[in-house]
């Protein structure tokens, strides 16, 4: 906290992770000896760079770039891009912190990054993103590569702006390196499944906490907060498997469709239509528009938060769970106080935290850098069995961790102890560097 002043989420992200070590550390001494908290904690590099750009108007415009390289032990960097006016420099390292052991559980050769700018795409025409894509780019590209550091899409960053990106970094390196960049569209080098990634493997994860517990998410009721890329699929995934979401929201409000939501309206006004989620209201007459709402008061039992970090305070945790709910699942990063994850652990329901259950993301990024390497391209079914695959595989991983450290219901024990063990079995191994 003394050499990162003011950084409150990272400080955040970093005690969460650190105050469950302490088993590990007793268990493993070399960690402590050979410093290896104190030398994940500081990124391998941290770029911030200016970019300019010019709006539809001739106006000139500056905004911040960052790229945070936190850990390439495991692999190259690996980790998404987010746009939007809140980022800053304690924002990155947050979320690259949690990129380096959400990387790790899955198993793949990942390390962790996070990138973006305070630009805000939201109310901008597409040739506005265009050039600030294309002037964010000129500056990332040298520090990027396939087998250096590979981005993606996060908040702000999806299909248009990623085509925008790679089409710049074509043009200037004079190289089609389609690894380089995932989220990309399929008709060029892109995965099938990538889009819904994150969403469906929030919802695998989730099941697979209820199947331990000798449940399952069908019949249940669910709340799924925001209405992007994460919310969108999440939802999707969880009307498949037999459930009925009821709720959910953007940053102005929140809507409550006690019938169920309909989906095709949520996509089209989101990904097509751009508009906010208040509209859904005037096309269902029997949907609740609750203007600054708070989702988290609707009565459900499974909770998925897919908005954006601490969004789920320990007051809202507590009605959740007053309410009935049994489940709760993190789509997005880190969206839960530690009050919230608290009040969870305490009322013994399910809870899977975001560098488990939204992992799903990164590991079908890393099937999309297989497909590329290979010059191959899979099926959506064979790509989402792989996915369903990781995420089992990611639960089993922090369920038995877990219960290695005395308490198998926790998920967070479990997922950071995990990828903790993992990433410093490779730091030891390369010396210290």
């Amino acid at each position: 906290m003394q050499r990162n002043p003011g950084e409150s989420d990272f400080h955040q992200a970093v005690k969460e992770v650190v105050e469950t070590l302490g088993p590990v550390l007793h268990k493993h001494p070399e960690y402590a000896e050979h410093k290896i908290i104190e030398r994940i904690c500081e990124p391998e590099r941290q770029i911030i760079f200016r970019v300019p750009w010019q709006d539809d108007n001739g106006e000139v415009h500056i905004n911040r770039g960052f790229r945070v390289g936190f850990n390439s032990a495991l692999g190259p960097y690996k980790g998404g891009l987010r746009f939007h006016p809140s980022v800053y420099l304690g924002t990155i390292k947050f979320l690259g912190f949690e990129q380096v052991f959400k990387n790790a559980i899955t198993g793949m050769p990942l390390g962790g990054a996070k990138g973006g700018a305070d630009f805000d795409p939201k109310g901008r025409s597409d040739s506005e993103v265009m050039r600030f894509c294309q002037s964010f780019m000129t500056e990332l590209y040298r520090h990027l590569g396939e087998y250096t550091d590979v981005p993606a899409g996060d908040i702000g960053v999806g299909g248009r702006e990623i085509g925008y990106l790679f089409g710049q970094y074509k043009r200037i390196t004079n190289r089609y390196e389609s690894g380089v960049i995932t989220g990309k569209n399929p008709h060029w080098s892109g995965s099938l499944v990538r889009r819904e990634a994150t969403g469906y493997g929030c919802a695998f994860f989730v099941d697979e906490m209820l199947k331990v517990r000798h449940d399952t998410i069908e019949g249940k009721i669910c709340i799924v907060s925001g209405s992007g890329n994460v919310a969108i699929y999440a939802m999707e995934k969880l009307l498949a498997l037999g459930a009925k979401v009821v709720a959910c929201s953007d940053s102005d409000g929140v809507i409550h469709h006690p019938k169920g939501i309909h989906l095709d309206t949520v996509k089209r006004l989101k990904e097509i239509e751009r508009h906010r989620i208040c509209d859904y209201a005037s096309e269902h007459k029997d949907a609740q528009y609750i203007a600054g709402g708070n989702i988290w008061d609707i009565p459900c039992q499974i909770a998925m938060p897919c908005a954006t970090q601490n969004e789920l305070d320990e007051r809202s945790a507590r009605q959740l769970i007053a309410n009935g709910c049994i489940a709760v699942g993190e789509g997005a990063n880190m969206p839960t106080t530690p009050g919230g994850v608290k009040a969870f652990h305490e009322a013994k329901i399910a809870y899977g935290p975001g560098k488990a259950a939204n992992a799903g993301g990164v590991a079908t990024s890393a099937l999309e850098m297989q497909q590329n390497a290979s010059r191959d391209a899979w099926s959506f079914e064979f790509t989402e069995k792989r996915l369903q695959e990781i995420m089992r595989n990611i639960h089993h991983e922090c369920y038995e961790t877990a219960a290695e450290y005395g308490d198998s219901s926790n998920y967070v024990i479990g997922s950071n102890i995990s990828g903790f063990h993992r990433v410093a079995e490779a730091m030891l191994a390369f010396g210290v560097i």
